[in-house]
């Protein structure tokens, strides 16, 4: 086997980890979600539990993409591959632990009937799922387009958050009774939009991987 082919088959390697670590985040946030709707606390414990997978998938990442550097010596944008690759790789595990703290509100809510129902949540929620798939398929397909597509998206999350937060205050406000819950429920709100903040990130590793230079996407 060719080096460049051994090389090649490592990236291949390198961007199929990449993939199932976007699809378990996706799936993870959807759970959180679904189990924040549901009051569902046993779903949410699972959410919680099965953080360690995504853990161990950062860590095949890091030892292969650092094996291909000791073993491959790449250069430019070769190289730039792998150092993207660590960096979404970071993103996602970081996203993984936002989608925990959203199951880990669920358990402290603890089947306590919602104050309201729930629209705006599962809006951002949707949204940020689909930046992830994008994210992802942006790094794959090296498609800067869809990279700066995120900011564009991370917009729309951040109009929701503001829009979620004044009217949780308003109840607040409206019944002192509510503060508990409704400081929860604001707390999903700015994990969900932290998730779309690693979701722009991973745009700027993608802009990086094929320009050489990182932009901030997330002003």
């Amino acid at each position: 086997m060719t080096k460049r082919k051994e090389f090649d088959q490592g990236l291949e390697k390198l961007h199929q980890l990449i993939i199932d670590m976007g699809n378990f985040v996706e799936n993870a946030l959807a759970e959180s979600i679904e189990s924040l709707k549901a009051s569902d606390m046993a779903r949410a414990n699972t959410v919680i539990k099965n953080d360690v997978t995504l853990n161990q998938m950062e860590e095949k990442i890091t030892e292969l993409g650092s094996r291909l550097i000791v073993t491959q010596q790449p250069v430019a944008k070769d190289l730039r591959r792998i150092l993207s690759a660590f960096k979404i790789a970071s993103d996602l595990e970081r996203m993984g632990d936002l989608a925990v703290d959203v199951a880990k509100v669920v358990i402290r809510i603890d089947g306590q009937e919602l104050i309201k129902p729930l629209i705006d949540l599962p809006r951002m929620a949707e949204i940020v799922q689909t930046m992830t798939y994008e994210s992802i398929q942006s790094f794959i397909q090296e498609n800067v387009d869809l990279a700066y597509k995120m900011a564009k998206d991370d917009d729309q999350v951040d109009a929701l958050y503001g829009q979620i937060t004044r009217e949780l205050y308003s109840l607040m406000m409206e019944n002192p009774r509510n503060i508990t819950q409704c400081s929860l429920l604001s707390l999903v709100g700015r994990y969900l939009e932290r998730f779309g903040d690693h979701a722009t990130n991973i745009g700027e590793s993608v802009v990086y991987l094929v320009t050489g230079s990182r932009p901030d996407l997330n002003v």
